[in-house]
């Protein structure tokens, strides 16, 4: 397989950072092919603005509308169209960062804020001019997982810790992002108490991480439900028969999970 690792974290001699070099060893000795957007050693600049779409700044600009004519036209500045085409060249996707207010670091989101733009990720439609998204789209047929190193310890990431759920805290990104451009997004990979790992305890977190990189082509993504698999009307809300009584974040996953 062909691996983008996008990397946000600003110390490459973090733990983060080691992760990252273990990582990259293991796709090696596997024999993936792999490249790193390392987002803090590139200085990415994560403002969306005129200039990415080639677009007079004395005129208003309306993003998703420069942002398709310049994708369309080849006009997207350059270290966008850079990570579009390495993004084209992968077969999955890696995004790791620490969990940073309940969130992905500013620089990441300016990537995906940047990279992901209309015509690219989303805005994408079939020939009968069927919107293509959530489980179909550009990145259809490639695979995605997240590493996530947060502070907090395992229990307060749990269903009644105070910290509040993993998969609920990263559904935005798992769904909203990387489900809607089309890509089948793995069980994240989580390594909580970060800030106080041992040498030992390292040692597990990597082994976990090698286990994971290594059924990356096989493992089963997260069940959420297509968008044009008849689960949702033309409102986009779930039918009253799938589900009924529930409502929430968990209702998106076919049933079973």
């Amino acid at each position: 397989m062909n691996v983008l690792w996008i990397f946000a974290h600003p110390e490459g001699r973090s733990l983060s950072g080691a992760l990252r070099d273990e990582g990259l060893r293991a796709l090696n000795e596997l024999g993936h092919e792999s490249r790193v957007s390392d987002l803090y050693a590139m200085r990415w600049n994560p403002i969306v603005e005129a200039a990415d779409f080639g677009h007079d700044p004395a005129e208003r600009l309306v993003v998703s509308a420069a942002s398709q004519r310049a994708h369309t036209a080849g006009e997207l500045s350059e270290d966008i169209r850079a990570e579009q085409e390495k993004i084209a060249w992968a077969d999955a996707l890696i995004v790791q960062f620490p969990l940073w207010w309940y969130g992905m670091p500013a620089i990441l989101k300016g990537w995906f804020d940047r990279v992901f733009v209309k015509g690219f990720a989303y805005g994408v439609t079939d020939p009968s001019g069927r919107t293509l998204r959530y489980g179909d789209g550009r990145l259809a047929g490639k695979r995605a997982m997240v590493l996530l190193t947060a502070g907090a310890r395992e229990p307060s990431l749990g269903p009644r810790g105070i910290n509040g759920q993993v998969d609920q805290l990263l559904f935005p990104l798992q769904h909203g992002t990387l489900w809607y451009s089309g890509a089948s997004v793995l069980p994240p990979l989580v390594v909580p108490g970060a800030d106080r790992v041992s040498a030992e305890e390292f040692r597990a977190h990597a082994g976990r991480l090698r286990e994971r990189l290594a059924s990356l082509p096989t493992a089963e993504p997260l069940p959420f439900r297509r968008q044009n698999g008849g689960d949702y009307d033309e409102d986009l809300v779930l039918r009253p028969h799938l589900a009924p009584g529930r409502t929430g974040l968990a209702v998106h996953y076919t049933p079973g999970t």
